[in-house]
C-alpha cells in the first residue's frame, strides 16, 4: 500500500526538501502541498492523505489548530499528523501532542527520522525527536502533583504497558519484555487509550509520565 502524504509549510524550500525525502521511498507519495494552515485543512479534507507533515508557524492558521482539526475525525476520517518544525518550545510541543499529533520532529532531525515518523504514524505508533522528548518529560514532570493521586483507572498489567509506552517502546519491544504477544499489547494499548481518553500512543505516554508510572519503573 502506498502511503499518501500531505506537506504543509509556508516555505517553498522546506516543502521541496520534504517532497524529495518522501518520494525517495518506493511506498510513499506526496499528494499535495499547502502553503498555509487553512489550505492544509482544506486539502486534507479533499485528498484524504494518510499522514500530514505540518509546520507550526504558518499564515492564516497555525499548525497546532491544523493538528487539532485533522487529528479528530469530525468530517471524514482522521489524518495522522506529524508536526515538523524549527521550534521545540513548550508552547508548541505539549499542545501539539495533546491535540493528537502522532509525532513531533525538529527540521534538523534529518531524512531518516522523517521517514520513520511517517511509517510510525501509519502503523499507529509515534515518533518524537529525542531533544523534544527531554523537553516534554521536563514539562510533565513539573505538572501538578495532584494528578498523581487517587486510584488508577488501569489494571496492573495496563500500568506496565503504559509505562513502557512512556519509555518509547514499540509493541514488539513491550511484548518481548512482558512475555506476551504483540496482539495482546495492541489490545492493552487500545484499552488504555480509551480509559485515559487520549487519541494515540503519544497521549498514553504523556499520561504515563504525569501519573508517575514511568518513574515507578526506575526510568532516568
Amino acid at each position: 500500500m502506498t502511503i499518501r502524504v500531505l506537506i504543509a509549510d509556508d516555505q517553498e524550500m522546506v516543502r521541496r526538501g520534504m517532497r524529495r525525502i518522501v518520494e525517495s521511498q518506493a511506498d510513499m507519495e506526496v499528494v499535495g502541498e499547502a502553503v498555509d494552515g487553512v489550505g492544509a485543512v482544506e486539502m486534507a479534507r479533499a485528498l484524504g492523505p494518510d499522514v500530514a507533515l505540518v509546520d507550526v508557524r504558518m499564515p492564516r492558521m497555525d499548525g497546532l489548530e491544523v493538528t487539532r482539526l485533522l487529528a479528530e475525525p469530525q468530517e471524514g476520517r482522521a489524518v495522522k499528523v506529524v508536526v515538523v518544525t524549527t521550534f521545540d518550545l513548550d508552547e508548541y510541543v505539549y499542545p501539539a501532542l495533546r491535540y493528537g499529533a502522532s509525532g513531533f520532529l525538529l527540521k534538523r532531525a534529518g531524512p531518516a527520522l522523517l521517514v520513520e515518523a511517517v511509517r510510525a504514524a501509519v502503523s499507529g505508533d509515534s515518533l518524537i525527536s529525542p531533544e523534544v522528548t527531554v523537553r516534554l518529560l521536563r514539562h510533565v514532570q513539573g505538572a501538578d502533583v495532584r494528578k498523581r493521586k487517587g486510584s488508577s483507572p488501569l489494571t496492573g498489567r495496563e500500568v506496565e504497558v503504559a509505562a513502557l509506552v512512556g519509555e518509547g517502546k514499540t509493541n514488539a519491544d513491550i511484548a518481548a519484555e512482558l512475555f506476551i504477544s504483540a496482539g495482546t499489547v495492541k489490545t492493552h494499548v487500545a484499552a488504555i487509550q480509551r480509559k485515559f481518553g487520549v487519541r494515540n500512543r503519544v497521549g498514553v505516554a504523556v499520561r504515563a509520565w504525569e501519573l508517575g508510572y514511568v518513574e515507578g519503573r526506575g526510568a532516568r
